[in-house]
């Protein structure tokens, strides 16, 4: 057991030592988040669509305009889970997803840059298990995500995004929930790409597992708005009940909805454990046809 964790100690320090010495990875992997959080945060303002200019609320009388800021709040409530978020703050917590899982995709391609200098093949004639090798890159994947996930929270705040943690136990919460988002992502990712030996298939495959994973999870806008159809994809996508464990803990405060929390951490922790396993299982059959 020590002998194990030794070898994926070791192998998740390398890609970890790769990571930080390499600055422009660090950076080509945070900007795109950070672009779509400061460029289609800030410019669609879904929840400003949902309010009653005040030229016009002056113009309306004292009771109608009490029952059009009832009528919105109940909509922003019902949409947001709160009538005071703002739409930057909600898509910021959804861009801390969303680096996960471009960092799980790099996870994945780091396996094809091994296996063409020849690393790969090294690994695997040395006296460690083919298991300890991935499980090495799921746990850099995660360290690396969560880093790069708290970053983008920083620079959000210094944006503008409001955030109302009521305790050290709901940052906590938010740090498991990435922690287990990146384990799902970064098993996901690497079962499928192993198979594949040439750089360019990788790319491709991991952009065709990224965009459609973004785009059907509550990243960008709520799950309530979309059809029943996409409804039923995004509550089977991992990036989506990690993104709602987030905005739960961080946006909403101590009136947080602690038993919706606490199912979407259930699935998500269900579907690691699930992702995990079944990345290693189907990662050593590939590895033993090398």
């Amino acid at each position: 057991m020590i002998a194990r964790a030794s070898e994926v100690s070791a192998i998740a320090s390398r890609e970890i030592k790769k990571w930080y010495r390499s600055p422009i990875l660090l950076f080509m992997t945070t900007i795109q988040p950070l672009l779509w959080m400061s460029l289609y945060g800030k410019a669609f303002n879904l929840t400003g669509m949902f309010r009653i200019p005040e030229d016009i609320l002056k113009q309306l009388p004292p009771e109608s305009t009490a029952r059009f800021a009832a009528i919105m709040n109940e909509i922003l409530s019902r949409f947001f889970g709160a009538s005071d978020i703002d739409f930057f703050s909600y898509i910021a917590v959804g861009m801390m997803g969303v680096i996960l899982l471009f960092t799980s995709m790099s996870s994945g391609m780091s396996i094809a840059w091994d296996r063409r200098l020849g690393v790969l093949n090294k690994l695997l004639v040395a006296p460690i298990s083919r298991s300890s090798i991935i499980l090495g890159k799921v746990i850099s994947a995660i360290i690396r995500g969560v880093t790069q996930s708290l970053l983008v929270m920083l620079i959000g705040l210094a944006l503008g995004m409001r955030l109302r943690v009521s305790g050290l136990v709901e940052l906590l919460i938010a740090v498991l929930a990435l922690a287990l988002l990146g384990a799902s992502l970064s098993s996901l990712i690497i079962s499928v790409t192993i198979r594949l030996k040439s750089w360019e298939h990788h790319i491709a495959v991991s952009n065709l597992l990224t965009l459609p994973l973004m785009f059907t999870s509550s990243a960008l806008y709520p799950v309530t708005l979309m059809p029943e159809w996409l409804r039923t994809v995004a509550a089977i996508n991992p990036l989506t009940h990690g993104i709602e464990v987030l905005r739960e803990v961080l946006l909403l405060g101590a009136s947080f909805n602690s038993q919706a929390m606490l199912w979407h951490l259930s699935i998500l922790t269900i579907f690691a454990s699930v992702a995990t396993l079944l990345g290693i299982y189907l990662s050593n059959i590939a590895l033993r046809k090398m």
